[in-house]
């Protein structure tokens, strides 16, 4: 079983952007939360959020294509593999997310950058951020306009939960590692 201690030595090969890494770590903790939801390994969870990007940064217009075999090479499992490549579904791969594990990765990637984006408007960050307000923020088309909320909803409906639920789970396992997330405010209101 893919290590989060593994996760993060293999992405080192491959990943070196600051906003890349910081994504990947959001969908890290977002991923540890929704496997205690399910009551599944949050560790080896967040190893699969850790790598689900890991080809972005080198061949972005190839995203997921240059995955496979090198995490292959490098012992990942075939069952943790494809729940990496599922997170592509219906963009760039045709793994169809079917287990909790993948159907997760597949809602929170994008769910995370609106997280992200709310919390970084506050003056304290994700630390009092509430479900409530991030809805808001949701509904608003022009906010985070990059994330794809259909994809969400598509992803929430595969899980049977309710967006605001999914929500709720990711931004809990965010505020636990606000600091290192950079998600702690600065006190002012922007």
């Amino acid at each position: 079983m893919l290590t989060l201690e593994k996760a993060r030595e293999l992405n080192g090969t491959m990943v070196t952007e600051d906003h890349l890494l910081l994504h990947e770590m959001n969908v890290c903790y977002a991923m540890g939360a929704m496997a205690r939801h399910f009551g599944e390994d949050p560790e080896h969870w967040q190893a699969i959020g850790m790598l689900h990007d890991y080809d972005y940064e080198k061949y972005p217009e190839e995203h997921l294509q240059h995955t496979a075999d090198p995490l292959r090479a490098a012992g990942v499992s075939e069952e943790d593999i494809r729940a990496i490549l599922s997170h592509g579904y219906g963009i760039c791969t045709d793994v169809e997310p079917v287990t909790n594990l993948e159907k997760s990765l597949f809602t929170v990637d994008e769910l995370t950058g609106i997280i992200q984006a709310c919390a970084r408007m506050r003056p304290n960050g994700i630390r009092d951020l509430e479900v409530k307000s991030l809805m808001k923020k949701f509904k608003d088309r022009k906010f985070a306009a990059k994330c794809d909320r259909e994809l969400i909803m598509k992803g929430c409906g595969m899980l049977g939960m309710e967006l605001k639920d999914v929500a709720e789970i990711c931004i809990e396992g965010m505020k636990e590692h606000a600091e290192e997330l950079q998600l702690t405010g600065n006190g002012q209101a922007l």
